[in-house]
């Protein structure tokens, strides 16, 4: 540490304070007795980083389970980087706020999500109203968030048909499009009056006659749900092809009646013709006319599908086809998958758009995935990268580079290279620069980064343990302190301007570098205003 006097108070709520929580808060070396200081009221503006943002010692998360107030709870309880057990402890929290951001899911959402416990999961989706005081949410409304989440396994999905909770099994009734003929008998014949009641209130989805009373007129959701997936009757797709609506729901519907496809499939409308192509249950004859469409897209969807066609394949390449691989991202797991060997068979296809297919699949083995790894189509490799935990960090790397929207996945996953960045520095994407600005192999401390245009950067290489100590505590000081020795690059101190020292981002980056100390992190603390709670814990962890 430099002999200089440091000077690290400043208002409180001030925007430098508040960084230099948030930045301790991040700190992947701060000890649990650091962070447990961070737990008090005054702390508030770290509680999104320290709780929701980063992973956490036993110690900690214990308290923070513990926590009195529910912004804590609440943000731990959307926390993507703890495992699922422990969020899942919030299933019986007393505020129904705190229950409905578990059962929402981590934040931001993207890429895959962990499923919670099973335990878990039965007592969010089997709760009923009355069995906690607070009335804020109903449990049918925490429940609706759960089912978007993505945090249920279709694995368990399947599993609630036999469940001994008969709560489970009546829910299982919800997935009546995808059961077997046998699975639908079973739940109408269950037991259980609540389980058969909403067997038969589910039937109705494969009833035309009830789909045609169900039926909204205006356009809405309900009413293009129902289009899309629900039995149609005749005189239903009779009066959408006379009305020149719906025609496009109509083509993808898998139990619109075969005597309208053929005129569907001739349809002026290239998308629904392209639909019609599409199908699973497509004729051969009428996949032979439109094999000859006067529509690329039509011809290509057409001889893309050899028959015969499962529905499972169909929509494993409905999800991809017409998007690039930065809208396809990663994908999650359908309800029915196509057999591997399907994928596989994709994987050596001469059509781009199929070897695409193929690399959504985290299911393939080691050599197809080297063999897509090197794929000449560009598109492949990202997905690729996106999807399989195999991918190699050459094409993640390359996919971070190239596709700016799946960056914030990207950079959850343990195969982006974080080192051998340092060509990246002088990158004209700020984001890419704050990537190479982190780099703790860089052939020096990236000091030029410290006073880049962009705080994203400067945030990253004040971050970065490759600064000297020095340097640290002058980006640390309040206010900036530019005396001292010269920097490793001969510069003199000066050359970092005193408005950018005291900015809030290298504060923050500062503050959360790990080449700090236990004991200097908590003099950070100190000078911030945070209580020490007593006499100060002894961090035997650093």
């Amino acid at each position: 540490m430099p002999s200089s006097p440091r000077t690290d108070s400043a208002p409180s709520g001030s925007p430098l304070v508040e960084a230099r929580l948030r930045g301790v808060a991040a700190n992947p070396g701060a000890p649990s007795g650091v962070l447990l200081r961070l737990l008090a009221p005054s702390a508030r503006p770290a509680w999104p980083t320290l709780c929701e943002g980063r992973a956490l010692p036993a110690e900690v998360v214990e308290a923070v389970l513990a926590h009195p107030d529910r912004a804590v709870r609440g943000a731990f309880a959307r926390n993507r980087y703890v495992p699922p057990e422990q969020r899942g402890r919030l299933v019986d929290d007393p505020d129904a706020l705190v229950r409905a951001r578990l059962a929402g899911g981590p934040r931001p959402r993207f890429g895959t999500v962990e499923a919670l416990p099973p335990d878990v999961l039965e007592t969010l989706m089997t709760a009923r109203d009355g069995e906690h005081p607070d009335g804020l949410l109903t449990a049918a409304e925490i429940a609706s968030e759960l089912d978007f989440s993505q945090q249920i396994p279709h694995e368990f999905h399947r599993r609630m048909l036999h469940h001994p909770n008969p709560g489970l099994r009546a829910k299982a009734a919800g997935q009546w499009l995808w059961l077997t003929a046998a699975q639908r008998e079973a739940l109408l014949a269950d037991p259980e009056p609540a389980v058969a009641e909403a067997a038969r209130r589910h039937r109705r989805h494969l009833d035309p006659a009830a789909m045609e009373a169900d039926l909204p007129e205006q356009d809405c959701h309900a009413r293009n749900l129902l289009l899309i997936n629900y039995a149609v009757s005749p005189a239903v797709a009779q009066r959408c092809l006379t009305d020149g609506r719906d025609l496009s729901s109509l083509a993808r519907n898998p139990h619109t009646p075969r005597e309208f496809l053929t005129r569907l499939a001739r349809d002026p409308d290239p998308d629904v013709r392209e639909r019609v192509a599409a199908r699973a249950d497509a004729d051969p004859a009428l996949l032979a006319e439109l094999a000859r469409d006067p529509v690329a897209a039509v011809r290509t969807r057409a001889l893309l599908h050899p028959l015969p066609r499962t529905r499972p394949e169909q929509r494993a390449i409905d999800r991809i086809i017409g998007l690039p691989a930065e809208r396809v991202g990663p994908v999650g797991e359908m309800f029915v998958e196509p057999e591997p060997g399907w994928y596989e068979a994709c994987a050596s296809s001469p059509e781009p758009v199929l070897r695409r297919v193929a690399a959504t699949c985290s299911r393939l083995p080691r050599d197809v995935v080297q063999r897509l790894a090197e794929d000449p189509d560009e598109d492949v490799r990202h997905i690729l990268a996106y999807n399989h935990p195999l991918a190699p960090p050459a094409i993640v790397l390359d996919a971070f580079l190239a596709t700016p929207g799946q960056r914030p996945y990207l950079l959850t996953l343990a195969r982006l290279p974080r080192t051998g960045l340092g060509p990246l520095l002088d990158h004209e994407d700020p984001e890419v620069r704050a990537l190479a600005a982190a780099d703790t192999g860089l052939a020096g401390p990236p000091v030029r980064e410290l006073t880049d245009p962009d705080p994203r950067v400067r945030r990253a290489a004040a971050a970065n343990p490759l600064l000297p100590l020095d340097l640290l505590e002058r980006l640390l000081s309040s206010p900036p302190l530019l005396s001292g020795p010269p920097l490793p690059d001969g510069s003199p101190p000066a050359s970092i301007p005193a408005p950018v020292s005291a900015d809030p981002a290298l504060v923050e980056g500062a503050a959360a570098n790990p080449a700090l100390s236990a004991e200097r992190l908590h003099a950070l603390l100190d000078g911030s205003g945070l209580p020490t709670g007593g006499s100060r814990p002894v961090d035997t962890d650093r």
